[in-house]
């Protein structure tokens, strides 16, 4: 590892940087957790028609739709890039462009499962609510990662990551399509979709 000189400010500016961002997780999971346990809990309260039922079903399925493709396109451009196919510039991009249909799927996912009177004595969709969380915790946790990334330079290797960040960014993967394969599955399992 080569010696840069760095200026008191500079480290000062990246500790106060870090320390932000761990304060920006911490918020973003408590507000992620509080919603989707209210999510849940109105889920049992709210009961609709079935016309109503039908248009939340419809926009559960668009927003799964939305979520889970900017995904599956994240992840494979990040593949791409593990061996050598991307650049590090163009996953960055990519991330900026995907994580506003991500969350906002995310956030309409929480939204109609209101309306869908989930059998939550079922375990099957106890795991599917619990993956649905797992997915939340595990996209805020991905923030302080991305933002280290960022700061690379664009044509930076898988191989110039820490030895911690690869496996951060190789087990925030493997977590992400597990969960969504297993959210999917019992969706479609339990007749939600």
């Amino acid at each position: 590892m080569s010696y840069i000189p760095v200026s008191r400010r500079t480290i000062r500016r990246h500790r106060e940087s870090e320390r932000s961002t761990r304060r920006l997780v911490f918020v973003l999971c408590a507000v992620a957790a509080v919603a989707w346990l209210l999510s849940v809990v109105l889920s049992t309260e709210v009961h609709v028609d079935s016309f109503a039922f039908n248009v939340a079903v419809v926009m559960h399925v668009l927003a799964l739709v939305v979520a889970f493709g900017a995904i599956i396109l994240v992840d494979w451009h990040g593949f791409l890039w593990l061996i050598g196919r991307r650049e590090l510039g163009e996953i960055i991009r990519l991330d900026g462009a995907a994580t506003p249909l991500i969350w906002g799927g995310l956030g309409g996912l929480l939204a109609t499962g209101v309306f869908l009177s989930p059998h939550l004595y079922n375990p099957m969709t106890d795991v599917k609510l619990a993956a649905v969380l797992v997915l939340s915790l595990n996209g805020i946790l991905l923030i302080p990662l991305m933002r280290r990334l960022a700061r690379l330079p664009a044509d930076a290797a898988f191989t110039d990551l820490t030895r911690g960040q690869r496996v951060h960014m190789v087990s925030c993967l493997v977590i992400s399509q597990l969960c969504w394969w297993t959210a999917i599955i019992i969706g479609f399992i339990n007749g939600q979709f």
